[in-house]
């Protein structure tokens, strides 16, 4: 029987009470990862999912931060390798607050607490895994970031400003990592099928239709791409953007 991909790995996943980071958590652990599920407010949920990993055989736990608090974050990662031994790699996944909106209807400050987002989170994480990996011989990060950024989209300028913001940052941090073995990636999905999405609506339905493949994405895809990025298979892979969106990209002329 083939291994999974990610036997002996420990995998910090942000945002992983709900939607898509809970899919990722799932998945990954599915694959043979140790998940450590991160939650801002969500306790209860980030501990249903870790329940539904452990009673399909995983090992999952719950660690609550605020991924903007630079030194909540350092605590989680210590915490995550007293309790796992290790952490091999991290997805960055949280976001929360009201991500769209017209120009100036919530001020800068919705554009501030997207690049809190979508920048400080991002630093605080690597920052506090990064004595980790050097330690360990290297570590993988995925930022999930987002089709929007390509294409552009009214009313979406704060969550593309802090979307944007991670693309820049990642491909950055791909070059100088590098050389410490540690891999910066990127998954970019489109309106993949979580609890918010009502698949059977008409502009759901034609929306669908729309794509080149012809069906919503589901969130498990968005963990599946994780999965290869953490695995052995991408060991030279870094600075990637990967669309998960049913070739909508490829429409646009991306």
């Amino acid at each position: 029987m083939a291994e999974s991909l990610l036997n002996g790995q420990v995998v910090l996943v942000t945002g992983g009470a709900r939607g898509i980071g809970a899919a990722i958590c799932r998945v990954l652990s599915r694959e043979g990862a140790t998940v450590a599920v991160n939650y801002g407010a969500s306790r209860d949920k980030a501990e249903a999912v870790v329940a539904e990993i452990e009673a399909a055989g995983g090992t999952a736990a719950a660690f609550g931060a605020d991924v903007r608090d630079e030194a909540a974050v350092k605590e989680m990662v210590d915490a995550v390798v007293e309790r796992f031994g290790r952490i091999d790699g991290v997805v960055n996944n949280a976001i929360a607050g009201e991500q769209s909106g017209a120009f100036g209807s919530l001020g800068y400050e919705g554009y501030e607490n997207m690049l809190d987002y979508g920048c400080k989170a991002v630093y605080n994480t690597i920052a506090a895994a990064r004595p980790h990996f050097k330690t360990q011989g290297g570590g993988r990060v995925i930022n999930i970031v987002t089709e929007l950024w390509n294409m552009g989209s009214g009313n979406w300028s704060m969550y593309n400003a802090g979307k944007g913001a991670m693309v820049g940052m990642s491909r950055s941090l791909a070059v100088e990592l590098g050389p410490e073995n540690i891999t910066v990636n990127m998954v970019a999905p489109g309106w993949m099928v979580t609890e918010k999405v009502d698949t059977e609506s008409d502009g759901s339905k034609g929306f669908a239709k729309s794509l080149p493949l012809r069906r919503h994405g589901s969130a498990d895809e968005i963990g599946n791409a994780c999965a290869f990025y953490l695995s052995r298979l991408a060991g030279y892979v870094t600075g990637t953007y990967l669309p998960v969106t049913g070739g909508r990209i490829t429409q646009m002329g991306a």
